[in-house]
């Protein structure tokens, strides 16, 4: 990683590279890179596959005289597989764009190969500040909210609250450490105290001495800096061991509606998390859910992940069309430009200096199940945060391009 990070960085910094030849042939391809087998399987997945389709499928169907249809593959949240898998889809399946990414470690290198192919990536699935940051891009933008902003969502209140002293539970890559850093900084700046940390590997099982150690820190909050499949058994075995409803209060950042459907509401039911997207906010996200559902063939609810992907993937389409080229240089300029027309997220739009999305986050609660009327039925919304005030200001940004 430390050598991809190296050379993401350097071609962040680097001019732009001349515009590549339209694609050949009456057929372009999107490409849906993520976790189809491992512990994010569920958060984006064929989920997001098949909003990526039904993206196109709104849109028409072709863009430019050419046809579009979208491929996925599973990248197993290794950095290595997803770049040779989407270099292969640039280099010989007539791929313009890729969406989602899967986990951070993966987006990074999948954006990577985009910007060396002069394409483009969405990414709608990794939280990682990188992507807007230090690794920023002209032609990547990140829909999916990030580490910043998460974290800067929820630890205010939690301090403000009483959470004085901090220890974290955090994945070994790089978006728990980035979590991690993020949220310590809050934690600091609110004039809280940051006890440590005890990191555990990505796919873990057992978690028995990362909570012991939690619990041996005393600290009055318990700031678990993990996701998906990872954070589910980390509640579920931190409820065996007591931690739930004892003087530490354990807090997340990024919860998942799928993660919550894991846990089941007896275990996830009263955590407070911020989200930009819930299927069940209004009539215009209840109905989004209805046609995915058909798309997917699921009966399951989608979450985050699968709703940016297809906001990200309709946006692009729109760019494209508005610059007449598929060149990656072009289009990101014009996606920048453009108003971002959706009503399953709210107040988005493309920040020009370094791609990041930004947009409204809710901050949720999930309900008890007595308060569940129905499948899916999972969420309080308590406020919303608007997102001039949750996400980096370009000020602060790392962006390298931001600066220029």
């Amino acid at each position: 990683m430390a050598v991809l990070a190296a050379a993401v960085a350097l071609a962040c910094a680097a001019t732009a590279i001349p515009a590549a030849a339209e694609p050949a042939g009456d057929v372009v391809r999107i490409g849906v890179s993520n976790d189809r087998s491992g512990i994010y399987a569920d958060v984006g997945g064929p989920g997001s596959e098949a909003a990526t389709r039904l993206a196109v499928k709104d849109f028409g169907g072709q863009v430019l005289g050419k046809r579009i249809e979208v491929i996925g593959a599973d990248t197993q949240n290794k950095a290595d597989v997803a770049s040779a898998v989407v270099r292969r889809w640039f280099d010989t399946q007539n791929v313009v764009a890729v969406v989602d990414g899967g986990a951070s470690s993966t987006g990074l290198a999948a954006a990577y190969v985009a910007k060396e192919k002069n394409g483009t990536a969405l990414i709608s699935g990794g939280f990682a500040g990188d992507f807007s940051g230090k690794q920023c891009s002209t032609v990547t933008t990140q829909w999916a909210p990030d580490t910043y902003a998460l974290a800067n969502a929820v630890v205010r209140g939690a301090v403000d609250q009483g959470g004085k002293s901090w220890y974290f539970i955090t994945s070994d890559y790089v978006f728990g450490k980035s979590l991690e850093a993020n949220a310590s900084h809050f934690v600091e700046r609110a004039g809280g105290k940051v006890l440590g940390s005890a990191r555990h590997p990505l796919g873990a099982t057992d978690f028995a001495s990362f909570i012991l150690q939690a619990q041996a820190s005393q600290a009055q909050v318990i700031g678990l800096a993990s996701a998906g499949g990872d954070l589910v058994n980390l509640i579920k075995q931190a409820q065996e061991f007591g931690l739930a409803g004892s003087r530490q209060r354990m807090l997340t950042f990024l919860t998942f509606i799928t993660d919550v459907a894991a846990m089941g509401l007896p275990v996830a039911q009263g955590l407070i998390f911020p989200d930009a997207f819930y299927w069940d906010a209004d009539d215009d996200t209840r109905a989004w859910t209805r046609r995915w559902q058909k798309e997917a063939n699921w009966d399951r609810v989608p979450s985050i992940v699968h709703a940016l992907s297809y906001v990200a993937t309709m946006h692009y389409l729109q760019a494209v069309q508005a610059a007449g080229t598929f060149d990656g240089e072009a289009v990101n300029r014009k996606l920048r430009e453009l108003p971002v027309t959706t009503r399953l997220i709210k107040n988005a739009r493309v920040r020009p200096e370094d791609g990041r999305v930004i947009m409204d986050l809710y901050l949720v609660e999930v309900k008890k199940p007595a308060e569940s009327r129905y499948p899916g039925d999972f969420y309080r919304i308590l406020s919303t945060v608007p997102g001039d005030k949750v996400f980096v200001s370009l000020a602060d940004s790392e962006c390298p391009l931001a600066r220029k």
